[in-house]
């Protein structure tokens, strides 16, 4: 019986190819979509799961806050607090601290500059086994000063026709050999600790001084077995207060599981974090998809219906249960489901080194085998052969024979509200959808194209360090006799993102107080570079530098530039400020020489918060302002410049403009999976009107006949079956609307500066829905309303 159910089944999709092909692509396009899905989503929930010890493995969160200031967080910590939490806490087995390195290396007499380049205490790979050591021990490794391990695709790429253990390589700005004693597996694509390579901590030299500021390091912690985090958690604010024994400083730390990092962070690891919302945003878009395909294939079945009618007649005369016609239905059902999702996988291998490049992962085809994603794959094909089959099978066996051999059956308008049901829930997710991605391309454009307070684009941001600031006025002045390069300057920070935590206090304020600011090292010419308007006072000049470079600090003494924010936390007004003496972490002291208006120093998340910037003659960034204009010619140039002063490390640069949008990289690429998977919701969706307006076309084909015969025009029909579809979308459309004001409302909560949500986020998207659904059903309409009504009226 199951085979002749089978054949049965072949042969009626063979029958009817256009019916068949639009079934089988519908449910193709679902099922690839859910598959890439599937494999993002099982690949974001999987991030460090592979270590075997990170269910005790805890990121430590530090928080600080000097008299009544507000509290700052961040994922930094000091060099002190893994010793003295080891020390303190016997809950604690083990810690290890980690830093980014220069990446600065020199091997043979080829320059490299490598981005993973990280320092880590000895303790590193007992911490995290997982990364397992091909060569070396794991004790020894990292245990002296100068030590150095690599991956093994970094020591072929560096060492390609040798062994590279035992090597050495010039390190950094100093070029300090290090001894290579290891090679490491390299680090899985799921993993929030990514390195090509991992210096010594005993390397940094006076870096490694034990204290609980100048933070800039990341700290993890390896608890006990069946240690309380909580308990352990309650312990520490207790024991920083004694610490610390001064009420005005707020300094505490917090404890993150490992596994909650990357998903529910707000604070980056080396690799950035994904929000835990976008995955359900994934997920669900994945499910409405799959809906969308199953309401498709319903409609397109019930379209075909009178077709079949007959079929189902003689088959219950001749004896066949209502079970069987039922069974009959769902085995089609279930050869087209199985058929798409082996379409879907091959289609999947296809698509997915584009769709790596869009979500800018490196899933792998071996991703496709995995038990979890084939087992989900197994379940979706038979969650859609029920769910898709099942109201069609229930439909045509329940067809009474007499009725249908008569030819009453075509008559009878049993089901429709199920069907218009379906039409305007497919249409409510597409125009759902549709209004989300269009006011997250919104946001996202918004970002792009707002005024930031500087001007960031022609700058060519080049990495520096401490050996080219000894010969900067040199490069400067050859890089300058150029006439595309208008303004050069040297600074710690670029203005897209200042990072550098400080305190400040006016000279009237208590010593003991402070307030929370960012603080940025300049040159005099940071301020023309970069096109920051000064509202207040004057910028600061080269005698400004070379007050704050005296070799003993003591001497130094500090012309101050203040943002608009950070005057207000002073209490002072911008013209007022000029010339107030104050202090930058005590050991700064100086006056305000000049107020810069507020700029957007870090990103669009989080509101314009105090700033200073302070004059040094030394940074990690030369910013080169060019005009634009022969701009690889400009380009060339600087790099011949480069070479020719510098030889200790290579021309390495960026477009500020590019780093800038590479901070909102999440931001877009969501945008660009929404758009993606929302006109694949839209396709299925017309796909499934398509079917919809067939059924009611063939309803009606005999009053279209008699209208035609009493003098109805063609555009007067095509208007009749065409508003009664565009009434469902309407009505899907209006259902919509809330929803979607609702849902872009709370994602764009999470942006301090947000693009407003006005009448056209809405309306365009209806009226694009429309337009397609208008498309979608004229195929039929028009075939229908230019057909001969002779042929139509002929059997009456």
């Amino acid at each position: 019986m199951l085979r002749n159910y089978w054949r049965i089944a072949v042969r009626n999709l063979l029958k009817h190819k256009g019916f068949s092909f639009i079934n089988l692509t519908g449910l193709t396009v679902a099922f690839t979509c859910c598959l890439l899905m599937f494999m993002y989503i099982r690949h974001e929930l999987s991030f460090d799961r592979f270590q075997e010890k990170g269910n005790r493995i805890v990121r430590v969160i530090m928080e600080y806050s000097f008299g009544n200031s507000e509290k700052v967080a961040g994922n930094y910590t000091s060099t002190k607090v893994m010793p003295s939490f080891r020390r303190n806490f016997p809950e604690i087995e083990e810690g290890v601290r980690i830093t980014t390195g220069s990446g600065l290396l020199k091997i043979g007499d080829q320059l490299f500059e490598d981005p993973e380049f990280l320092f880590a205490d000895s303790t590193f790979f007992h911490v995290f086994p997982s990364f397992r050591l091909e060569a070396g021990s794991p004790d020894k490794v990292l245990g002296a000063p100068n030590q150095l391990v690599m991956t093994e695709s970094a020591a072929k790429k560096y060492f390609p026709h040798q062994n590279a253990v035992g090597q050495t390589i010039l390190v950094g700005a100093q070029q300090t050999p290090f001894l290579i004693t290891g090679i490491t597996e390299d680090c899985p694509s799921n993993s929030q600790i990514r390195f090509s390579m991992i210096g010594s901590f005993s390397s940094l030299g006076p870096a490694q001084e034990e204290t609980y500021w100048n933070a800039n390091y990341q700290t993890y912690l390896l608890l006990k077995e069946n240690t309380s985090l909580p308990n352990l958690q309650a312990k520490i604010r207790p024991f920083m207060e004694k610490e610390m024994n001064d009420p005005s400083i707020w300094l505490t730390y917090y404890l993150e599981p490992l596994f909650d990092i990357h998903l529910h962070s707000p604070y980056n690891a080396y690799v950035a974090n994904t929000d835990i919302r976008y995955i359900y945003i994934a997920s669900g878009m994945a499910i409405l998809i799959l809906l969308i395909a199953c309401f498709t294939y319903i409609n397109m079945s019930t379209a075909r219906s009178l077709e079949r009618a007959r079929e189902v007649g003689i088959r219950k005369v001749t004896g066949a249960t209502r079970q069987q016609v039922f069974s009959q239905f769902i085995g089609e059902s279930l050869v087209i489901s199985v058929l798409a999702l082996f379409i879907s996988f091959a289609v999947t291998a296809l698509l997915l080194p584009l769709f790596n490049e869009l979500v800018d992962r490196s899933l792998v085809l071996a991703d496709l085998t995995h038990p979890v994603l084939l087992f989900s794959a197994l379940c979706m094909v038979i969650f859609i052969a029920v769910l898709a089959g099942s109201y069609p099978a229930l439909v045509l066996s329940g067809f009474q024979p007499i009725k249908v051999l008569k030819g009453n059956f075509r008559n009878s308008d049993n089901g429709n509200w199920v069907r218009q049901s379906l039409t305007v829930f497919q249409f409510t997710i597409s125009a759902f959808l549709l209004i989300g991605s269009f006011a997250m391309y919104k946001q996202v454009k918004y970002i792009q194209e707002k005024s930031l307070g500087f001007n960031r684009d022609h700058v060519v941001v080049v990495k520096s360090d401490y050996k080219v600031s000894e010969k900067m006025d040199l490069l400067k002045n050859q890089l300058k006799a150029n006439p595309q390069i208008k303004n050069t300057s040297l600074s710690y920070n670029a203005p897209i993102s200042i990072v550098g935590g400080y305190g400040m206090r006016s000279s009237v304020m208590p010593e003991n107080s402070s307030l929370n600011v960012y603080a940025n090292p300049i040159d005099e010419e940071y301020l023309r570079t970069n096109e920051i308007q000064l509202i207040a006072g004057e910028d600061i000049n080269r005698q400004d530098v070379l007050d704050a470079s005296h070799q003993e600090n003591e001497k130094n003494y500090y012309h101050f530039i203040l943002n608009e924010s950070a005057v207000k936390q002073l209490g002072w007004n911008p013209q007022e400020a000029i010339g107030k003496k104050m202090f930058l972490d005590e050991s700064r002291p100086g006056i305000v020489k000049g107020v810069v208006k507020d700029f957007h120093f870090s990103s669009m998340h989080s509101p314009i918060q105090g700033l200073v910037l302070f004059p040094s003659n030394y940074g990690n960034n030369l910013l080169v302002k060019v005009s634009g204009k022969q701009l690889p010619e400009t380009i060339a140039f600087m790099e011949k410049t480069w070479k020719e002063l510098v030889k200790h490390r290579p021309f390495s640069y960026s477009f500020m403009d590019e780093d800038y949008n590479r901070m909102y990289q999440a931001e877009q690429q969501t945008v660009k999976v929404i758009g993606l998977f929302t006109g694949v919701a839209i396709l299925l969706a017309c796909v499934g009107l398509l079917g919809l307006s067939a059924f009611s076309v063939q309803q009606r084909t005999k009053e279209i006949g008699v209208r035609k015969v009493l003098g109805a025009s063609v555009p007067g029909i095509v208007w009749m079956l065409a508003t009664y579809f565009l009434r469902l979308v309407l009505v899907a459309s209006l259902i919509a609307l809330p929803i979607g004001w609702f849902a872009t409302n709370k994602w764009l909560e999470d942006f301090s500066y947000r693009t407003s949500l006005d009448l056209t986020v809405f309306i365009w998207p209806v009226v694009g829905l429309c337009l397609l659904a208008l498309i979608a059903i004229s195929v039929q309409t028009i075939r229908a309303a230019v057909l001969n009504p002779v042929k139509s009226l002929r059997s009456e």
